[in-house]
């Protein structure tokens, strides 16, 4: 059995994971000449190169495919079945790694993370704040959250949140100055900020209720952001209209702050979940998130 080469198994498959060594070394705490060092060790020990290196990428070769094919799932079998081990006779622990748009957080995510540090002390969460829809398991999280129809229907979907509308908002001051979109058709004529689509580049269309029909609308403004906490910002400074989530926005519309535009035409989200491969929940601390989401859940029921 060849201890060194086990030793750096690990790293191989964080360097592909994150498809770059520095990635991997940022992810593991380690240096990226250690990362370098430990691959080329593997490579010479297995007499064939794992990964493709240029100046700008990083890819697997097919002698690292057909490795990462056996080793990625054992490591992780067994990286589970330590944590159910450990948990036998203590708590919950380790690191969860979560994939979330960064939108979820004040939605859902905060409140459970709150509950999660009195609980389970001994779990560290990470979110990875993404626009993207990532590929979970390649990418070597945990779980993820996205609205519901977001979600492939292989995964496990665990509810965050009831289902919420989707609105556009302006500032009373936009209102003052360039008037109130009366149809949808009106949004022609305002300045609306638009949101540029991580994955493809394109423009995000606006989507609404029109007589019962589901219809996008292609907006046009001054301002393009990528995230709903921008969208918003601007909006509250009177730069234009936003298409936001509800429960983002409703102190503000409370306060004065914004007002809602065209609330006949608002579409209903079917609302954030929490999503896994099968048998990921069997892992003590995402067991353990799952169960402080349901509890959370309850008590912010009660409270309402």
């Amino acid at each position: 059995m060849d201890r060194d080469l086990l030793t750096h198994l690990p790293i191989i498959v964080a360097v592909a994971r994150r498809r770059g060594f520095a990635a991997a070394a940022n992810e593991l705490g380690m240096s990226a000449s250690a990362v370098s060092h430990a691959v080329r060790l593997v490579e010479e020990r297995l007499g064939q190169p794992l990964f493709a290196r240029t100046t700008r990428s990083v890819a697997l070769t097919e002698a690292g495919k057909d490795l990462i094919g056996t080793v990625a799932p054992a490591l992780q079998d067994i990286h589970e079945r330590i944590e159910r081990i450990r948990a036998i006779n203590g708590r919950p622990s380790g690191l969860l790694r979560i994939n979330a748009a960064r939108v979820c957080l004040p939605l859902a995510v905060t409140r459970v993370i709150a509950a999660m540090s009195e609980r389970y002390p001994e779990v560290e969460v990470e979110i990875f704040s993404d626009e993207r829809l990532t590929d979970i398991v390649s990418e070597g999280f945990d779980a993820g959250i996205r609205i519901g129809e977001m979600i492939a229907q292989d995964m496990v979907a665990v509810r965050l949140t009831p289902p919420f509308r989707s609105i556009v908002v302006a500032s009373p001051n936009y209102v003052s100055r360039f008037g109130r979109p009366m149809t949808l058709g009106d949004l022609s004529n305002h300045n609306c900020i638009g949101y540029r689509l991580i994955r493809s580049g394109g423009l995000y269309q606006w989507e609404f209720v029109e007589d019962g029909r589901d219809v996008a609308v292609t907006v046009q403004g001054q301002a393009i952001v990528t995230e709903s906490h921008s969208a918003i910002e601007l909006a509250l400074a009177g730069v234009g209209i936003a298409y936001v989530f509800e429960p983002l926005v409703q102190s503000d519309i409370a306060a004065g702050r914004l007002i809602e535009l065209l609330p006949h035409h608002a579409v209903t989200e079917a609302g954030l979940f929490l999503y896994f491969p099968r048998r990921a929940e069997l892992a003590p601390k995402l067991r353990a998130f799952i169960d402080t989401v349901r509890q959370v859940g309850r008590e912010h029921a009660v409270s309402q």
